[in-house]
């Protein structure tokens, strides 16, 4: 007797046959999904390599006679760089052609900004801008004009006294002893008489009468072209402001503004604090020099110190020299009085009351005021020593401002 079959694992079989020949059909779909997406993707990959290939075949082996050179090629690098080069130390030729005119410029609107606190008094009292420009002006010509009524007289009268006491100084130098001595070796007298008779004593000092004129013409000018921008730049300096903040990006335009203003500002400090060291060294000079009993000069004189100790570091200098120029030409023990107090003075006022003074109108360490004098004075004369204490107080700003805060968020 035969087994039968049984149905119901039959089809458990052809159910489990079914499955499986789905998951084939399932495998297979998605094994042929996979080859379409690589290949594909090698389609693509092809192309690329075919698109570079003709641009590089292009750009290298097309290149004919004439044609322009290739974007990275060597020689094009090399052209442009060295035109540029060119052009840059032609433009440093040109820059160092003027200046002298820039140093002008610069100068003037230093003067007009540190003048512009006055004008803004003035306009807070209820002038307008161009009648407080008026009033700063006025008042800069009469300063200048004392000045000059104070410091001629005594110029003419010291000269009038040293021509008319030379023929005396002669006379004690062939009288002493050791001068003697040497006019009997070295014949110095008379070879010092014929020298101013007959030498060249003129066109030695200063160039002569034609560079003596040629100079001071030349100072006259370069005063007016300073007097004609400062006055330009004081009464157009809140549009020179905003013309200067404009080129600024809008989005940091503000915070430019602000910092331009606070530097600005610390300018406008400085010439206050220069006035003050200013003030502190004529009062200094006026009391000495009547105590001294040198009191017949000492107004005029103290007023030229006080003028020239606007200049930082150097301009005490040349004050104390002037004056004890003038006190040994009217007596050798009063000059040798003022040689001991200028010494002294200008140490004193070096690194004392100067850096005291500047570190408190410009928020400066005093290390750096006397550092920045030297360095400008050094660089570009009088003009430096007066530009590089705003220098720097403008550089110490930005560090703090702008270069610290971003370290510190780093």
């Amino acid at each position: 007797m035969t087994d039968r079959p049984d149905p119901a694992a039959a089809d458990k079989a052809v159910g489990e046959a079914e499955e499986a020949a789905q998951h084939a059909e399932q495998s297979a779909d998605r094994a042929e999904d996979a080859a379409d997406r690589a290949e594909s993707a090698a389609e693509e990959v092809i192309e690329v390599l075919d698109v570079e290939d003709f641009l590089l075949e292009e750009e290298i082996e097309d290149v004919e006679p004439g044609d322009p050179l290739p974007r990275h090629s060597p020689f094009y690098i090399g052209f442009f760089g060295a035109l540029g080069a060119i052009l840059a130390i032609w433009l440093g030729h040109q820059i160092l052609a003027v200046g002298n005119t820039l140093i002008l410029v610069v100068v003037a609107f230093f003067l007009a900004v540190g003048l512009n606190p006055v004008v803004e008094f003035f306009m807070r009292r209820g002038l307008k801008r161009a009648w407080s420009v008026a009033a700063v002006t006025a008042l800069v010509i009469v300063a200048l004009a004392l000045f000059l009524v104070a410091i001629v007289p005594v110029i003419s009268d010291q000269v009038s006294q040293l021509v008319a006491n030379a023929p005396d100084w002669l006379d004690r130098l062939e009288h002493n002893h050791q001068v003697q001595k040497l006019d009997n070796q070295y014949d110095v007298i008379s070879k010092f008489k014929d020298y101013l008779a007959h030498g060249k004593f003129a066109s030695t000092a200063f160039g002569g009468v034609l560079g003596i004129g040629i100079a001071v013409l030349s100072a006259l000018a370069n005063i007016f072209i300073i007097t004609v921008l400062t006055l330009y730049f004081l009464a157009s300096l809140p549009a020179t402001k905003s013309a200067l903040y404009h080129l600024a990006p809008a989005s940091r335009r503000p915070r430019v503004s602000s910092l331009g203003d606070q530097i600005l500002s610390n300018v406008g400090s400085y010439v206050s604090g220069a006035f003050v060291v200013a003030v502190a060294a004529g009062v200094s000079t006026l009391v000495f020099l009547f105590a001294i009993g040198l009191g017949q000069y000492a107004v005029a004189l103290a007023f030229v110190v006080a003028l020239l100790d606007v200049i930082p570091m150097i301009g005490a200098t040349i004050g104390a020299v002037i004056v004890t120029a003038i006190a040994f030409a009217t007596d050798p023990t009063m000059g040798l009085a003022c040689l001991v107090f200028y010494v002294v003075y200008q140490q004193l006022e070096n690194y004392v009351i100067y850096p005291r003074v500047m570190s408190r109108s410009v928020d400066i360490p005093g290390a750096v005021i006397v550092i920045a004098a030297l360095i400008g004075a050094g660089l570009l004369g009088v003009v430096g020593a007066l530009l590089a204490i705003p220098t720097a107080a403008a550089i110490l700003l930005l560090v703090r401002e702008v270069l610290m805060p971003r370290q510190d968020a780093r």
